[in-house]
């Protein structure tokens, strides 16, 4: 192996694992799930605003292309909130499980939202997904809103991106994130008078700790990973990342069993529902590779 490319993925692999612990910041940080993405995407977009690279390209966006980011960042902020909110109302693994269905949600939506041809064997391996949110809904115990907000951030982060894969070859991958998470700040900015008045009892302040693992959630969880990623991506091909960005959930799945001991609360049938649909997950690289296909690329800003 390239010494190159051996060094690229690792690094790559280290990004997966660092994105894998945003499941177990979401859980552990006490603030409500609005509140918490608030502050995560003011600290993502303050850390980033002193990266070098970025003052480089971001005045070369045309007002169009600065149009369509900022529609895709509510996108990822409504995404956030219900993907924490999932967490909150339920735990990490019921969240990661759902959010494990998002490639099989694309082979639906992408030919519906920009008139292409279904691929057959994508439509199979996202049929054999159902039976597995079945088992999921059916083993989970009193998670049905964790589950429900699970399977809206699976459906939003969908849309985010199928609309991302458009924007990789308008502009830097770097401005598309500052833009998205600052435009998510902005929102949240605006609507906080008003949601703050319609909550009793909000955490609006964080203890000190809790500065400290927001710091921590925007910098370890999003800023770095996300960096060393574009080193990683000029090596490494998209067919080794996708399959290596599969690891994301099962990674989150054994923090939530290692940190919470989640599995003394969910039963084997809920496992089985998550190992089918990883499983799948695992197996649609190889498909598509057989068939003639290529993985999918996507921009991954971390959960």
């Amino acid at each position: 192996m390239d010494p190159e490319y051996k060094k690229a993925y690792l690094v790559y692999h280290l990004c997966v694992f660092l994105w894998g612990f945003t499941a177990v910041f979401g859980k552990i940080i006490p603030l409500q799930e609005t509140v918490l993405v608030w502050y995560r995407m003011g600290i993502t977009a303050l850390i980033m605003l002193a990266i070098p690279a970025l003052w480089k390209t971001i005045g070369q966006i045309d007002k169009k292309t600065l149009l369509q980011l900022t529609g895709i960042g509510v996108l990822v902020t409504c995404h956030w909130i219900t993907f924490y909110g999932s967490i909150k109302a339920a735990n990490i693994s019921v969240a990661l499980t759902c959010l494990a269905t998002t490639s099989f949600f694309v082979a639906v939506f992408e030919p519906l939202l920009f008139k292409k041809k279904f691929i057959w064997y994508e439509l199979i391996l996202a049929v054999l997904v159902i039976p597995a949110i079945y088992l999921v809904f059916r083993f989970s115990g009193n998670y049905t809103n964790g589950i429900i907000l699970g399977l809206a951030s699976t459906f939003f982060a969908t849309l985010f991106s199928l609309f991302n894969k458009k924007m990789i070859a308008k502009t830097a991958p770097l401005n598309i994130t500052f833009i998205e998470i600052g435009t998510g700040f902005l929102l949240l900015t605006a609507i906080m008078p008003f949601y703050i008045s319609t909550q009793e009892n909000l955490q609006l302040i964080p203890a000190r700790i809790d500065v400290i693992y927001l710091i921590l959630f925007a910098s370890l969880c999003t800023v770095v990973p996300f960096t060393l990623s574009l080193y990683s991506m000029r090596h490494i091909s998209v067919f080794t990342a996708s399959i290596t960005l599969n690891l994301e959930p099962v990674y989150g799945i054994i923090m939530a069993i290692v940190f919470f001991n989640e599995n003394e609360h969910l039963e084997p049938g809920f496992y089985a529902g998550t190992i089918l649909i990883l499983l799948v997950v695992f197996v649609n690289p190889f498909i598509q590779r057989k068939f003639g296909g290529s993985a999918r690329p996507a921009i991954t800003i971390g959960e």
